[in-house]
């Protein structure tokens, strides 16, 4: 904002919130401050939005200034507009572009991050009515040359004054926050007056001439013979070297973020039907270890909470069903602000390491994830007919994925049940044939005295209530002496009601069944699955797993497909990979809307492609990891963002080549013209990301309410975030080079191809003519 002056930036400033306004005007019912995917939408928004506002403000500014006494204000304001209509409109039709198929992301991912695409694209339409209209207006109201806008001291100090009394006055009603905001805007009203003023101007007046002249000369010695062709080589052959780094190091390659979990849950599941009682010992011992490892009276962990049967579910939507063989005990976090630096990540792997060795028990831990919920990490459906042949797979499928000791699988578990116990009272219906009793009799004899039977009802007033007749606990529960039931009924060849012992027609059997049979699309189907542990990456242990396969010998009729997270992760780089391509296209009919031509359109649409550069260097640099979900949505957003100079620069040198400059001097120029407005919204866009990236946190209130402003860098957001932001910043950085550098060169290029193909034509038809 320094380039343009205080005023200058303040008007590009409210830009932001009035297009937030519009957005906020147009999206009724979303709630903005809890939504976070749509406050990261205004965040990522914010650098776009101010850039059409520094293009018309930065555009009115430079005519304003060069035209003095030639042009007022408002002639200047309607100029500098004019000018540069056409290159706003289709660099924020090009910058939404990408973002109108994200809009269409399908599936659960797709419904979680639909809000980013919508908000993003109403935010960017809501600033071009800003840009055009409200941009212009205060120009005209409030801009004017540096000489002619020199306030007197006093009118300073009695400005400051005043802000200073109601600073006191707002203290004195006890808004001790308010009063200190307004205290602190007085100051640096008197501070930019008597020291920022000057500084700014020193700025604009040395160091900005100084950088123009500096990339003049840069600009120059490009264009210069051969130059443009090694810049262009040179480029094409860092992509190429990027990707081999790319190859060589592979980041570790993630779904969605690996976040510090807020809270670790350990799963408990006991053989089916075991008693409650039970269920409920085995999870008092591992409460116990699970506070052994945390450590007792830890000042980051905020409780610990066991359930059992109830609230037990490994599903984070099942709080409802009642398993009495199921226990869960969550260990929950305070938030990061408080945890002193501790990585929770830690205290997951030792509860991991104590949990284990407990008999007839299978103990799971997992975290809450971040994103939308997704299947397991490692999940291998197998699917047929024969559910026995599936079950004999299942198990020979596990012992040999353990035998290849893939790194990072936390343990392999079947979500099939093949040992259910049973107790089977088998009727022998010769028996009970000839005491003259039905199966049916039998049956509803027993289903009376276990589950109970309506005898009548209960009357107070309106109220009725059913009364229910049963066996008492004691004797429903024992199966000797629900043996011994008496039968009674009436012998249809006597006449006479008589009684029977339940045992003197049945036998009991004591027996194991399966659980429940799941079912997929109609299909059949046994899922083993797994977790990962801490530091592995999903995608990694899956393609291990996967060139594994072939090697497994299934019987026929039986198939295995790896699903969960996979199949989630396959949806989304099928889609991501589409909306890129539709992007691009989007773009490129824009571009040659515009142009008129397919040269131009394909230089700037290049920047695209040369600006993975950054973004595959940012990675490998810094070893970041590459999550699959956001680091392609970046690289979606970015083509839209880097086409955005690309068009300042082209359309203003197509410009001055009209105006009758020769075609490097009118390349010089218009670089030198448009390095202000490129290297701001860069800028912007960059510094609007970076606390984002980097995840630095700031209390306003507690600032100016009692100075203590409660800085910390990290948090839930930046590891959700971060990679999205990184990626951008990372492309931009690049791609803001390949605008000042490599477009002039490419330009250039075009233009020495045209000019050789118009000899080479000329020359063609002079031969012609004289055969």
């Amino acid at each position: 904002m320094f380039f343009m002056g205080v005023t200058n930036a303040v008007f590009v400033g409210l830009s932001v919130p009035l297009s937030m306004a519009i957005a906020y005007i147009v999206l009724p019912g979303i709630d903005f401050t809890m939504n976070m995917m749509v406050m990261f939408s205004f965040i990522f928004a914010l650098g776009i939005v101010v850039d059409d506002a520094i293009v018309v403000v930065e555009n009115t500014h430079r005519i304003f200034k060069q035209q003095k006494g030639k042009m007022d204000i408002v002639q200047a304001s309607k100029a500098a507009a004019g000018e540069v209509f056409v290159p706003i409109l289709s660099g924020t039709l090009t910058t939404v572009a990408p973002f109108v198929p994200l809009a269409f992301w399908p599936g659960t991912v797709g419904k979680f991050m639909h809000f980013l695409p919508i908000t993003i694209i109403i935010t960017l339409f809501a600033s071009l009515f800003v840009a055009y209209i409200i941009n212009p207006v205060f120009a005209v109201t409030f801009m004017e040359h540096e000489e002619d806008k020199k306030t007197p001291n006093r009118k300073v100090f009695i400005i400051s004054g005043i802000l200073a009394a109601l600073g006191v006055l707002a203290h004195v009603i006890s808004y001790h926050g308010t009063g200190n905001l307004i205290i602190f805007i007085a100051l640096s009203y008197v501070g930019h007056h008597f020291w920022g003023n000057k500084v700014l101007l020193h700025f604009q007046h040395t160091v900005i001439p100084a950088i123009l002249n500096q990339y003049e000369k840069l600009l120059r010695f490009v264009m210069h013979g051969k130059r443009p062709y090694l810049v262009l080589y040179a480029t094409i052959l860092l992509l190429m070297l990027s990707f081999g780094l790319f190859i060589a190091f592979s980041p570790k390659v993630l779904f969605f973020p690996e976040n510090e979990p807020n809270n670790v849950s350990v799963f408990i599941a006991m053989p089916v039907g075991t008693d409650v009682k039970t269920t409920d010992s085995i999870a008092s011992i591992v409460e116990k270890k699970v506070i052994e490892a945390i450590g007792k009276d830890n000042p980051i962990v905020e409780s610990v909470i066991t359930n059992v049967a109830l609230g037990a579910s490994e599903n984070a939507f099942d709080n409802s069903s009642k398993t009495s063989n199921r226990a869960k005990i969550t260990v929950n976090f305070v938030e990061f602000v408080y945890r002193n630096g501790e990585n929770t990540l830690d205290y997951l792997e030792k509860i991991r390491g104590v949990i284990g060795g407990i008999a007839g028990a299978e103990v799971t831990v997992g975290k809450n994830s971040m994103g939308p919920p997704t299947g397991k990490p490692v999940n291998i459906e197998i699917t047929g007919d024969n559910l026995d042949q599936m079950l004999a797979t299942s198990r020979e499928l596990k012992k040999y994925l353990n035998s290849l000791k893939i790194t990072g699988i936390e343990e392999l578990k079947t979500d099939f049940d093949a040992s259910k116990p049973e107790i089977t009272i088998e009727i022998d219906r010769k028996r009970a044939n000839m005491e003259g009793i039905t199966t049916g009799q039998v049956g509803m004899e027993i289903r009376t005295a276990v589950l109970g039977k309506e005898i009548s009802k209960f009357r107070e007033g309106e109220d009725q209530y059913p009364i229910q007749l049963r066996y008492t606990e004691l004797q429903r529960e024992n199966i000797d002496r629900l043996m011994n039931l008496k039968i009674t009924y009436r012998d249809m060849t006597t006449g006479l009601l008589r009684q029977i012992p339940l045992s003197a027609v049945a036998n009991v059997k004591y027996v194991n069944t399966y659980g429940g049979i799941n079912r997929k699309n109609l299909k059949r189907v046994i899922t083993l699955q797994s977790n990962v542990l801490a530091g592995s990456s999903a995608p990694a242990i899956n393609n291990e797993i996967a060139l594994a396969m072939p090697n497994f010998n299934k019987p026929e009729g039986i198939e295995i497909s790896m699903t969960g997270e996979t199949e989630d992760i396959a949806e989304t780089q099928a889609f991501l990979g589409s909306a890129m391509l539709l992007a691009l296209f989007a773009i490129l009919f824009i571009l040659i809307t515009q142009f008129n031509s397919i040269g131009r359109p394909v230089i700037i649409i290049s920047e695209v492609l040369f600006s993975l550069i950054g973004v595959i260097l940012g990675l490998v640099i810094f070893r970041m990891p590459m999550v699959i979900a956001f680091t392609g949505m970046g690289l979606v957003a970015l083509a839209g963002i880097v086409v955005r100079n690309g068009i300042l620069l082209v359309e203003f040198t197509d410009v001055l080549i009209e105006r009758g400059y020769r075609t490097r001097e009118a390349i010089i120029l218009a670089g030198k013209t448009r390095i202000t407005p490129v290297l701001l919204t860069a800028t912007a866009t960059i510094l609007g990301l970076i606390p984002l990236a980097v995840g630095f946190n700031i209390n306003f209130e507690s600032l100016f309410t009692h100075f203590d402003p409660q800085i910390f860098i990290g948090g839930d957001n930046v590891m959700f975030f971060g990679p999205l932001a990184w990626s951008i910043i990372f492309g931009l950085t690049f791609a803001t080079f390949l605008t000042l550098v490599i477009i002039p060169a490419m330009y250039y290029i075009m233009y020495a191809a045209k000019i050789k193909s118009k000899r080479f034509s000329h020359k063609t038809k002079m031969n012609l003519n004289r055969h």
